[in-house]
């Protein structure tokens, strides 16, 4: 007999929002081939270039990242498709090739004579950049394809360097899921033992921020709603330390009073605990929120698709206290662990 988690599975593949509906936030999700931990500080360091320069080129804002030894998290709005003035996609091609060869440098010019001369060759050329442009997928196609030449050529490898296309989870934009996700992710050096403070991780969001990255700022900033970094980096850092980014005490024994607690709590873990831990519904529940918000990507999905099979929309457990989450599909494993 078929579970309800099992349905929905079979029925619900990723999901994305079309461009024309509006802007759209997504956690996307990628692992090295064979999780080979391919990626030291260095290789780290390029990845991030790589990382802000698309998301430039794309016109995608990050909220916040984290570039670890054999995958990464990005975290991103994707904007509703609008026109791009040609001003504006050159100094985009110019962000994507900062260094570019002899050949690039005269290619460049003769784009623009094109472009100023309304000539055919110049709207073809138009078309296909405005194509890679508020696209989710193309945005992380761009991104992992450039990252994994530039790699395999400094390392004198070949072959590929991701294990698959990437996972995504299309997230409620605003309140609690907003936060909730960018904490977790900021707190995946955390939850590894790198680090006991998310600002001491070079290769994450949070301490870009700290750091002085204007950008990483803003993308934080759509978290908290503060006016300037001041602000926002108060109640963020409060928002991370109140969702435990101490690492777990390893131990044995369960003392009294923590027992005592879960009994009180009624076996349900608190949010700070959660996020401590590997939640796959953060990165395989196709979609998160609100029930209502994935009732109603799940009704458009069975509009596009003509399915009319009746599958709620199955929440979280409620092992937490982190409000009526709920997402489009369950997951085979164990969901935290």
């Amino acid at each position: 007999m078929r579970t309800l988690a099992t349905i929905v599975r079979m029925r619900t593949p990723r999901i994305k929002v079309p461009a024309e509906e509006g802007e759209a936030t997504y956690h996307c999700m990628s692992r090295t081939v064979n999780r080979e931990w391919f990626f030291d500080d260095t290789a780290k360091e390029v990845l991030r270039k790589h990382l802000w320069q698309t998301a430039d080129f794309c016109g995608v804002k990050i909220i916040t990242h984290h570039l670890l030894s054999n995958h990464f998290h990005v975290f991103v709005r994707i904007p509703k498709k609008c026109p791009v003035p040609d001003a504006e996609l050159l100094r985009r091609y110019r962000v994507l090739h900062p260094h570019p060869t002899k050949y690039q440098t005269i290619r460049l010019e003769v784009i623009e004579g094109w472009l100023r001369n309304n000539a055919p060759e110049g709207e073809a050329w138009r078309q296909r950049m405005l194509k890679l442009m508020g696209d989710l997928s193309a945005f992380m196609k761009l991104f992992k394809q450039r990252y994994s030449i530039a790699y395999n050529r400094s390392h004198r490898r070949c072959g590929p360097l991701w294990c698959d296309r990437f996972k995504s989870v299309l997230c409620e934009g605003t309140g609690d899921v907003l936060r909730t996700m960018a904490l977790y992710i900021d707190l995946n050096s955390v939850r590894a033992g790198i680090v006991s403070d998310p600002k001491d991780y070079r290769f994450g969001g949070y301490a870009e921020a700290v750091a002085g990255n204007v950008a990483a700022r803003e993308g934080l900033a759509l978290v908290c709603g503060g006016k300037d970094w001041e602000e926002t980096q108060a109640i963020y850092r409060q928002f991370l330390f109140g969702a435990g980014s101490a690492p777990r005490e390893k131990g044995c024994v369960i003392p009294i009073d923590q027992f005592r607690k879960v009994m009180a709590a009624g076996g349900r873990l608190p949010l700070a605990e959660v996020l401590r831990c590997r939640v796959k519904y953060f990165t395989e529940g196709a979609v998160l929120g609100s029930r209502a918000f994935v009732q109603e990507h799940l009704a458009a999905y069975r509009l596009r698709t003509g399915r009319r099979r009746n599958t709620p929309a199955p929440s979280l457990p409620r092992l937490t206290d982190c409000g009526e989450l709920a997402v489009l599909r369950g997951v085979r494993s164990p969901a935290i662990g």
